[in-house]
């Protein structure tokens, strides 16, 4: 076993401890295990892979040069969503308007249907993405921890450090506004059918 190699028996609780003491391969490890979970957060903030990939990279960056605010005993997948929330809303204020991907269009997407039903898949992917992108980004971070993070309440509220209430708001805005621009289009579709 290589001298660098992280023992698989070890916790996220000691990777942080050593990482605070300056360990670069703990921190690696860390980073490692969440990678995946902050590409996805910041990805369907952002709507742009590569855009995703840079506020990753900027998240994991901010985390290790602060990674002494960390607080013991709190979560670090909420803390981490937390900085790659804001990472990602520092990129969007930096960049102009792109041409949207698709929201499925994840490198490893493997589509099944045939191409009619891939256009009329990637057509819905596109629609619903500009509709969430449309949402102010308080209520799209909210949406997006909830739905595509799979956090809780109480995990939202700690990661973006707001009220539970305010969590609760934000998420029926959100949805409510989603409802409002996309209803139209689901109307379109049923006459089609």
């Amino acid at each position: 076993m290589s001298v660098l190699a992280v023992p698989l028996a070890e916790t996220e609780t000691t990777l942080v401890v050593r990482a605070r003491q300056g360990d670069r391969n703990a921190f690696g490890e860390l980073v490692r295990w969440h990678h995946p979970g902050v590409v996805n957060v910041v990805y369907r903030m952002c709507g742009d892979v590569q855009l995703a990939e840079d506020a990753s990279q900027e998240a994991f960056l901010r985390a290790w040069q602060h990674i002494d605010s960390f607080r013991p005993g709190s979560s670090l997948r909420n803390w981490l969503y937390r900085i790659a929330v804001n990472a990602a809303l520092d990129i969007l204020r930096r960049v102009q308007e792109k041409p949207l991907a698709p929201v499925d269009s994840l490198p490893d997407h493997d589509p099944g249907p045939g191409p009619e039903a891939q256009l009329i898949q990637f057509e819905q992917s596109c629609l619903v993405q500009r509709a969430i992108l449309s949402l102010p980004g308080t209520s799209r971070a909210v949406l997006i921890l909830r739905e595509y993070g799979g956090l809780s309440y109480q995990e939202i509220s700690a990661a973006l450090d707001i009220p539970i209430g305010t969590v609760m708001s934000r998420l029926n805005h959100a949805r409510d506004r989603l409802r409002e621009i996309l209803e139209p289009h689901l109307m379109m579709e049923k006459e089609y059918d």
